[in-house]
């Protein structure tokens, strides 16, 4: 929300802004809550990445992890600015990211190796040089719920043909955290006006940021138990100090 306070980045030119005051606590930080509430995104990423690397799997998830970080990271330019470039530095790689899962979850049924990769790629890099250059609103917000709705029922058919008890509370943890932060957004961006007269701002579009971190973190870990399994890697979940899952395999010697 604007207000009067003089900011290092200049005027708003980014096409939204949040229920959240501008440049409260620092003239260089416009969103200040929608800003830090991106670091357990980047902490969570840096974690999976750390298990898929120390680990040996596939390439394609620490691609992934990287992505969510590189997501987070450009969500935090954008709120931090409000600038219409840094805009473009988040919603980018959010239609990036959707495009991994996308691979991710419909690659080992795909008979044709190279023509889903291929194709991807090809969409990624043209989404991003026709963004450069004309301002969607509505349009990306479309574009990019009907990439997520190409993901949910891949994942949940996954899940119902998971035998697993331990990974299946992991999917779940996976659509309750869309679930709520979908609520938390749709009541930052369409109850604003009302928001704004209570004692304190609940700061919606900040939680929705720390609910798809550790929905990223969830949807991350439970694909990587499903493809370990798929390669017959005996995958466990296990936790992380008892409370943050991750999954350890036991590659047979022959891999």
């Amino acid at each position: 929300m604007a207000d009067s306070i003089s900011s290092f980045w200049g005027p708003v030119t980014s096409s939204h802004e949040w229920c959240e005051k501008n440049y409260v606590y620092s003239s260089y930080v416009a969103e200040f809550y929608n800003t830090i509430s991106n670091v357990p995104c980047i902490l969570l990423a840096l974690i999976g990445l750390l298990s898929s690397v120390l680990q040996h799997f596939e390439k394609r998830f620490s691609v992934l992890h990287l992505s969510n970080m590189a997501l987070a990271i450009g969500s935090v330019m954008y709120h931090a600015t409000l600038q219409h470039v840094q805009q473009q530095s988040d919603e980018t790689p959010m239609v990036w990211e959707m495009l991994l899962y996308i691979y991710i979850l419909y690659s080992p049924d795909w008979h044709y190796r190279s023509t889903m990769p291929t194709f991807l790629f090809l969409y990624g890099v043209s989404f991003a040089a026709l963004h450069s250059v004309i301002r969607f609103d509505i349009g990306f917000k479309v574009h990019y719920v009907m990439l997520c709705l190409l993901c949910i029922p891949r994942m949940y058919k996954y899940y119902i043909h998971t035998q697993d008890m331990a990974a299946k509370r992991v999917a779940k943890l996976y659509f309750a955290t869309l679930f709520l932060g979908s609520l938390f957004w749709l009541g930052d961006r369409f109850c604003c006006s009302q928001i704004s007269r209570w004692p304190v701002n609940p700061q919606g579009h900040a939680l929705w940021h720390v609910f798809m971190g550790f929905n990223s973190y969830f949807a991350n870990t439970f694909l990587m138990f499903c493809r370990a399994k798929q390669r017959e890697w005996n995958p466990k979940v296990v936790h992380f100090m008892g409370i943050l899952p991750y999954i350890r395999i036991e590659k047979p010697k022959t891999q």
